[in-house]
């Protein structure tokens, strides 16, 4: 079994206890850390040592909103609020099939981790009738990339002619996306430990989804053992769709319908009362935080240090590359602190709140908090290495505080299950001219239909 020891950097566990050390190791054999400590490792036979100087150590990041098939759509719409945006690009989305999917997911996956990003969801729910395979494309993309994956089947039943947002053309019958969604779990979700994919149920919103499709969503979830997932609370056009279709806020309905508890969690929730945060707390729900995408649209702040103070679990999410073009999580995690700091002060998150959001908050999302999102012993070993001894962080005594305040880093190391997938701040499992290349062509193919 392979043994990899990583020493003489700074570390950064992200455990209960917030542990660090300013100069420590983690060793690593086969898919799992074995030891994480103080100083130098004792010696290991026939291990891979690598020197950290320079270098703080942290749990791969977890993204926890995204929509991969977006990396074909940047730059789009660009000053538009959330509903002007979607009404510009659903018909653009409309066209894609599984080869723009498979293209768009492998620009989108291989960005992410040279991010830090060791674990992924994505959120798809537009699927052309002559699209092909597109939940099978991005989830090939991202063994290809070597990320590990939760994919969240999404669906749409509410068109424009009932009331809804999305035209006609890109949303599906209940009953065969409900099919379709079962299928998809029974052929991908893997409940194993260490599992690399796992699936997800994921209606898209209450503005695309009927009642009766969310109902029967969050059943067949619940039936099968798997998490929940949806927009939510994203901007105040929502909040004004709901009041006038449900005569309620966004939480109440999703309230009504069964959906909070500790197998959802939820997309943006922006525009939160005071009420439905306490509600978030003792239910438990999780809340994907999209700190970019929710400034690039106007959407608003989301209350993360009430939701956190409520007993909330909260992630980051890059959200879709079309709507947070840069998709970059390390920068997502500066992009939190800042954003609660303008709605709360200079108290509201401190740089290590903004990487436990993007470490363990997003792991507790995912329901994987057991297995990742920390520096622990028995954990995967999901791990990233930030080089911060360059010019850009010269100065910064605290490496925490190097890492989330200062420039994005180099990364040194990144390794999902043990293995190396970005390595000297080069991806190592894909060639990037190759990918960069390909989403090329899907944009330009995609645009010209």
């Amino acid at each position: 079994m392979t043994r990899t020891v990583i020493e003489g950097c700074a570390v950064s566990t992200v455990d209960s206890a917030g542990t660090e050390y300013a100069d420590g190791h983690v060793v690593v054999e086969g898919d799992r850390i074995v030891a994480v400590g103080p100083g130098s490792a004792p010696m290991q036979e026939n291990a891979r040592r690598i020197d950290g100087s320079g270098c703080v150590l942290t749990p791969g990041l977890v993204n926890s909103h995204h929509h991969l098939y977006q990396w074909a759509t940047r730059g789009l719409a660009q000053q538009d609020t959330l509903f002007g945006w979607l009404t510009a690009l659903y018909p653009v989305w409309s066209r894609i099939d599984a080869e723009t999917v498979s293209d768009a997911a492998a620009a989108a996956l291989g960005w992410l981790a040279k991010s830090g990003c060791t674990t992924t969801t994505d959120h798809h729910y537009v699927f052309p009738r002559d699209g092909g395979d597109l939940f099978t494309a991005e989830i090939e993309a991202a063994r290809k990339i070597g990320v590990r994956f939760h994919p969240a089947r999404g669906s749409m039943d509410l068109g424009q002619s009932k009331g809804g947002l999305p035209p006609d053309e890109v949303v599906e019958d209940r009953d065969e996306a409900l099919a379709a969604t079962e299928a998809a779990i029974d052929r991908w979700h893997d409940p194993s430990p260490g599992a690399m994919v796992r699936v997800a149920v994921a209606p898209c919103s209450p503005f695309s989804v009927t009642s009766d499709l969310m109902q029967e969503a969050a059943e067949l979830a619940r039936r099968k053992g798997v998490r929940l997932h949806t927009h939510l609370a994203e901007t105040l056009d929502e909040e004004e769709f709901c009041q006038q279709r449900f005569g309620c806020t966004p939480t109440e309905y999703l309230d009504r319908l069964g959906w909070l508890g500790e197998d959802v969690w939820l997309a943006h929730c922006v525009h939160l009362s005071d009420v439905a945060v306490k509600r978030f707390g003792k239910t438990r729900t999780g809340v994907a935080h999209c700190p970019t995408s929710n400034a690039r649209l106007g959407a608003g702040i989301s209350p993360v240090r009430a939701l956190l103070d409520a007993g909330a679990p909260v992630g980051l999410g890059v959200d879709g590359a079309a709507s947070n073009e840069q998709s970059s999580l390390i920068d997502d995690v500066r992009e939190a602190l800042l954003v609660a700091r303008l709605r709360g002060g200079p108290t509201a998150l401190t740089a290590r709140d903004a990487l436990r959001l993007g470490t363990i908050g997003g792991a507790a999302c995912l329901g994987r908090a057991d297995e990742i999102g920390s520096l622990e012993p028995g954990k995967l070993a999901d791990l990233a290495l930030w080089r911060i001894d360059g010019l850009g962080h010269a100065g910064i005594e605290d490496p925490v505080a190097a890492l989330v305040l200062g420039p994005r880093p180099p990364l040194e190391l990144l390794l999902v299950n043990g293995k190396p997938v970005v390595e000297d701040d080069h991806l190592r499992t894909a060639d990037e001219g190759r990918l960069a290349a390909a989403a090329r062509a899907a944009h330009r193919t995609l645009l010209s239909r």
